[in-house]
């Protein structure tokens, strides 16, 4: 196959906005895009590889893989072996343990499986401390190479035309799925091969077009197709859907630039440039070392890195991929080799490294992170009680009944005094269960029931579109709660949920994974369709409880955090507060690293102000985020402990940190309620 040198370019295109984009810098926000075009490429150069090799009766599967070994598992490995001490110094076990795990799906080629099952997903805060997340993408192109070759070479006795034609059919039936994937399935839609394989087979579809022709220069279509990269670079976000129709931008730009953008074009000529060029020949290295060298950087900072270390991070990962590139990749892919002289040896050697890895991986994961390896195996008593401060409760563990997630929500009682003053149940979704313990002293003399599932706001009538469930599941869940309320007789019914993520915070424009609809809308709603049903379904949620005689308290969401404490925590305890890290510093890094009052009341406003209108004579709204002020931000924690277990669900210590104010907004509640049932205002107690 001739050089093209512009391909080589297009690889600079895809891979420095990339690792800009793992950085952190927002500039380049859909960065991320740069993976899609690596996916055109590869399915492009091994198709044309594939075809002119059938054609000429020379296909040989043996001799496929060896040269995909070749290509990728020298430098691949290397990165592997070059992370493994950095992992043993500043991983705390529970990191080295899931980072074993990582280790072994990396070698089977199964990560981006490993991936989609972690909780967060691509775009959270937690994987960004992940040092081998981005192997997800080699994986799904390692899942293609498994099929294509075979597939071509089994189906071109049919004919050159139909296969074309399969392939294209298969390329549609897949972006379909995805347009499917990012509303339903939004963690699978991004990880997982049958949503993304069409991006592999739109570059499939360019190698058959370009050996079934002479190329075609055209200086209109290349120019557009970068204009579509660069548009998805700049203008996409992590907010976006996708991948989706929305990747067919910088998808379709790059098979354009493909097509089109041979020599003698004006995007050629700036694709070829030696810089770009350079880039583009070390850029399969320079994608391996980005995220370890950021990744380690995050785990071993107290807070966010500077951005001045991030680039010159993001700097050396260039400088190390160079190296790679020059003394790794390129003598392995020469052949022979005096180290691997034939195609046994090859596998052979790659297998054995294989087996070396995985068994390490295994190790670290089934030891627990292999804790002995620290310093002080057991932490002091202050830096054990830090980290187990993240934790949540088990209040309401004891009733959840076996099977699925979603089955489990049903009624519990979390305290009952003997006699009680008040009935009490508290519904909503995941931060209903985080909240509990704040109605500890509550509880001493009022009865306090939970009912809910996390997922599920306690929004009547309403679908969760792209929730973690099946569309139906968090109906049933309301529906069950407002018959608990008409069976149970209860006087005060507490709402509790992560209210803003339902119907999208306008941060960047466009909805975040969650969306509301009316109840049997089989339709995805946009940003403003699901505002309005929040804004409309929730005070009627308000109402239907009222009318069953109950009174209602609304509690505002916490704010979110910018980062998560536990990995300020563990890095303290990695430290060693009192020894190499003073209480100052501690509460220092708490502090730069908590959110700005502002950037919280950005996220929050939306549904804070629908939340606000619903204050009534039997409607109280309570705001406890002001226990966690402090000159412009919202701490998440103090020297003894976080007041979050993750970005935004309240931990068991942040709960009993809230209780005081929750205890003294419940006295007033229950003293205006017995002044409303004096003066005939509302119904009697059923006690």
């Amino acid at each position: 196959m001739k050089y093209r040198s512009e391909i080589d370019g297009l690889r600079a295109v895809a891979v420095v906005p990339v690792i800009l984009f793992h950085a952190g810098f927002k500039v380049f926000s859909g960065g991320y895009v740069g993976v899609d075009i690596f996916f055109v490429i590869s399915g492009y150069l091994i198709t044309v590889i594939l075809l002119t090799e059938i054609e000429r009766g020379e296909f040989s599967i043996a001799r496929f893989y060896e040269r995909r070994a070749r290509r990728i598992l020298p430098a691949l490995f290397l990165v592997m072996a070059a992370c493994i001490p950095f992992a043993w110094l500043w991983m705390i076990p529970e990191q080295l343990r899931d980072f074993g795990r990582s280790v072994v799906s990396v070698v089977f080629f199964v990560s981006n499986f490993l991936f989609w099952r972690e909780e967060g997903g691509y775009f959270a805060a937690a994987a960004e401390l992940k040092p081998l997340l981005h192997t997800w993408s080699l994986a799904v192109e390692e899942q293609y190479y498994l099929f294509a070759p075979l597939t071509l070479a089994v189906f071109w006795r049919f004919g050159r035309r139909l296969l074309f034609w399969c392939v294209a059919a298969t390329a549609v039936l897949s972006l379909l799925a995805t347009e499917w994937g990012w509303r339903y399935a939004p963690a699978a839609n991004f990880y997982l091969p049958q949503f993304r394989i069409w991006e592999l087979l739109v570059g499939s579809l360019c190698g058959f077009i370009a050996t079934s022709r002479a190329p075609r220069p055209n200086n209109l279509l290349s120019a557009l197709g970068l204009g579509m990269i660069l548009f998805a670079i700049f203008r996409f976000d992590r907010y976006t859907p996708f991948p989706s129709l929305l990747a067919l931008v910088p998808v379709g730009g790059a098979a354009l630039i493909v097509l089109y953008g041979h020599q003698g074009t004006w995007v050629a000529r700036l694709l070829s440039v030696p810089l770009f060029v350079g880039i583009g020949l070390i850029s399969y290295s320079a994608y391996l070392w980005h995220q370890p060298l950021f990744a380690f950087a995050r785990i071993r900072s107290m807070g966010e890195p500077s951005d001045m270390l991030l680039l010159a991070l993001a700097a050396l990962s260039l400088v190390l991929a160079y190296f790679s590139w020059r003394f790794v990749e390129q003598p392995f892919r020469r052949r022979p080799i005096p180290l691997l002289p034939g195609r046994r040896t090859v596998f052979a050697a790659c297998s054995a490294a294989g087996v070396v890895f995985a068994v390490m991986g295994v190790y670290a994961s089934a030891s627990g992170g292999i804790p002995s390896r620290l310093a002080n195996p057991e932490l002091s008593s202050r830096e054990a009680r830090l980290l187990a401060s993240v934790r949540t409760h088990t209040l309401a563990v004891k009733c959840r009944r076996p099977g699925d997630l979603a089955t489990r929500a049903d009624l519990c009682p979390i305290y009952m005094p003997k006699d009680p003053k008040l009935r009490i149940l508290v519904v909503g979704d995941s931060h209903s269960y985080a909240i509990l313990p704040a109605f500890a002293e509550i509880g001493k003399e009022n009865a306090v029931y939970h009912f809910g599932v996390g997922s599920c706001p306690p929004i009547n009538h309403t679908s969760i579109q792209r929730g973690v469930f099946d569309i139906g599941v968090c109906e049933d869940v309301t529906r069950r709660q407002m018959q608990a309320v008409r069976d149970g007789h209860y006087d005060v019914v507490v709402m509790v949920a992560r209210w803003s993520l339902y119907p999208g915070w306008d941060d960047a424009g466009t909805a975040r994974s969650f969306a509301l609809s009316p109840e049997g809308d089989p339709y995805f709603p946009s940003l403003a369709a699901s505002r309005e049903t929040f804004a409309s379904h929730v005070p009627a949620t308000v109402k239907d409880y009222l009318d069953l005689g109950v009174a209602v308290v609304v509690i505002q969401q916490m704010p979110e955090q910018q980062v998560l404490p536990q990995k300020i925590l563990q890095q303290a305890a990695l430290l060693g507060i009192g020894s190499g890290l003073s209480d100052e510093q501690f509460e220092a890094a708490i502090f730069e690293t908590s959110t700005p009052i502002g950037v919280a009341e950005k996220r929050l406003a939306f549904a804070k102000g629908v939340l606000e209108k619903l204050k009534g004579d039997r409607v109280w709204v309570l705001s406890l985020e002001e226990a966690f002020k402090r000159d412009g931000r919202y701490i998440w924690g103090d020297r003894n402990g976080s007041y979050y277990m993750d970005r935004d669900h309240i931990s068991a210590y942040g709960a009993s940190f809230l209780a005081p104010a929750m205890t003294a907004a419940f006295a007033d509640i229950e003293d205006s309620l017995r002044s409303q049932q004096a003066a005939g205002m509302a119904p009697k107690s059923r006690l």
